[in-house]
């Protein structure tokens, strides 16, 4: 099943490793950043679900980070998690777009829960099933396809690079992030068997509803 990405930008180590840690263990995969750069490098690279982000941190505060990269279009579901808990902070920290406001300290189990609420409501799992039409339906609960009532068989990285598609739903997908997100790192990405899982997706949602972006990538623009 594919794990939920965090970017976690926060340049205080031992609160940055427990973090870490402990979303890990509870399944998520976390990308580490200890400055604004570093957060704007894996924004460019990884395909991200959700943005944990303190606000003092190194070459831009949290604050202007978010506010440039939600001008820039990018909806990625964001958390601030800081110090900073005066009424003017955690209300700037909203008219700059974020979707909710942890002070420190905070327990952790807290986070969790916020990260969960959040990520449901970006995902749309709050409904189960996403209509793909032609009474194809992609069950993100169970993580299947169905038509018409019946399960259809896909292999596992067919079922990852669905899951992805539908989160990333008319943007495009290079293959650097398709690769990092189906291969492990002890794996050989393959574009052979990337065509391939292209090609099995295309018969049940139909030729037209993933697009080719030449030498880029691939978009989906399916329902």
């Amino acid at each position: 099943m594919l794990k939920p990405n965090i970017l976690l930008l926060e340049d205080d180590l031992p609160l940055h490793e427990t973090i870490k840690q402990f979303l890990e263990h509870n399944g998520y995969s976390i990308f580490s950043a200890f400055d604004a750069f570093d957060a704007k490098d894996t924004l460019y690279e990884k395909s991200i679900d959700l943005m944990l982000l303190d606000i003092k941190v190194p070459h831009q505060n949290g604050f202007d980070f978010l506010c440039e990269i939600r001008n820039d279009g990018n909806e990625t579901p964001a958390i601030f998690i800081t110090s900073l808990n005066s009424v003017d902070d955690v209300t700037r920290g909203f008219d700059v777009g974020c979707d909710d406001y942890i002070r420190k300290p905070f327990a952790l189990k807290e986070l969790l829960a916020r990260v969960e609420v959040l990520l449901k409501r970006h995902f749309g799992t709050i409904h189960k099933e996403i209509d793909l039409g032609n009474g194809y339906l992609f069950d993100t609960k169970g993580v299947f396809l169905s038509h018409n009532g019946t399960k259809i068989s896909l292999k596992n990285k067919e079922l990852t690079l669905l899951t992805l598609f539908l989160k990333q739903k008319d943007k495009l997908l290079t293959y650097e992030q398709i690769f990092q997100t189906l291969w492990s790192y002890s794996e050989n990405p393959s574009q052979g068997s990337l065509r391939a899982y292209i090609n099995t997706l295309r018969q049940y949602l139909g030729k037209e509803s993933i697009e080719t972006v030449k030498h880029m990538g691939y978009r989906y623009v399916g329902k």
